[in-house]
């Protein structure tokens, strides 16, 4: 029997979106005949180079700037909901909604959130979006990292920050809810579109039988492919990614502090 590391660790909220991914995995190693070895004490990036990794799902940044020609990818999924679709997804870039700001121009000299250094939604298309506006080089007077979408969030919310961008996945799932991390929260803006974040497996791996067990998985689980929003499992390559690396390049006058 085939092993190897498989984890889906991209989107875990609300609660059911998280047993539901769990459910698919579950089915895909079914699918694959393969037993799933345990991941505890991997970071991600670990997770991502190991040598035995089956299945994950990285970020698409990471993927051309730290393990490009590293890994394979799988797919990308084609999420169906009011932010994502046909393949992509962005960013809403949001503030608290008592905020009497209106305009990305308005948070000129604010405090930005960022959830992480190497994010494509939460610092790479922000990045991008703000590039436009900066003076010198400078939008925000203080920069914060936060760790993660839903933290950037409950920062905003508490009054730390001013602006942050948040995947549009991760928006839409607690959207869909009703969930208290999105409420009192709104949207100023979006960003340019780019590609879901992809599954990859390693080198050498059978990535086109394991997109096809990712698909499968979907019509054996109709209840799970609801839940998720997830259509399919579309054929993807790192090409489709460069795009992101055009942003990189689109907002290189504009500097965050660790920016990548």
């Amino acid at each position: 029997m085939a092993q190897g590391f498989a984890e889906l660790l991209m989107y875990v909220a609300p609660e059911r979106v998280r047993e539901a991914q769990q459910k698919w995995l579950s089915r895909v190693l079914d699918w694959l005949a393969a037993e799933r070895l345990d991941a505890q004490g991997l970071d991600l990036k670990q997770l991502w180079l190991s040598p035995q990794l089956l299945l994950t799902q990285t970020c698409g940044y990471p993927l051309m700037t730290q393990l490009r020609g590293q890994v394979q990818v799988v797919g990308r999924p084609i999420y169906q909901l009011p932010n994502s679709g046909g393949g992509n997804h962005c960013s809403l870039i949001v503030a608290r909604a008592d905020d009497p700001r209106q305009q990305l121009d308005d948070f000129r000299g604010s405090h930005g959130l960022i959830n992480s250094e190497d994010s494509n939604s939460g610092m790479n298309l922000f990045r991008h979006a703000l590039a436009p506006l900066q003076r010198e080089g400078k939008f925000f007077a203080q920069v914060s990292l936060t760790g993660g979408h839903r933290n950037s969030l409950a920062a905003l919310k508490a009054g730390v920050g001013d602006l942050a961008a948040i995947d549009s996945v991760t928006f839409d799932y607690l959207a869909r809810d009703g969930s208290e991390e999105v409420a009192g929260v709104k949207v100023i803006g979006r960003t340019a579109q780019g590609p879901c974040l992809p599954y990859i497996t390693r080198i050498g791996e059978d990535a086109e039988g394991i997109r096809q067990a990712m698909n499968q998985a979907l019509k054996d689980l109709p209840e799970v492919a609801q839940v998720l929003a997830i259509a399919e499992v579309s054929p993807a390559s790192e090409a489709d990614y460069e795009v992101l690396l055009d942003y990189q390049r689109q907002g290189q006058g504009f500097i965050f502090p660790f920016a990548l």
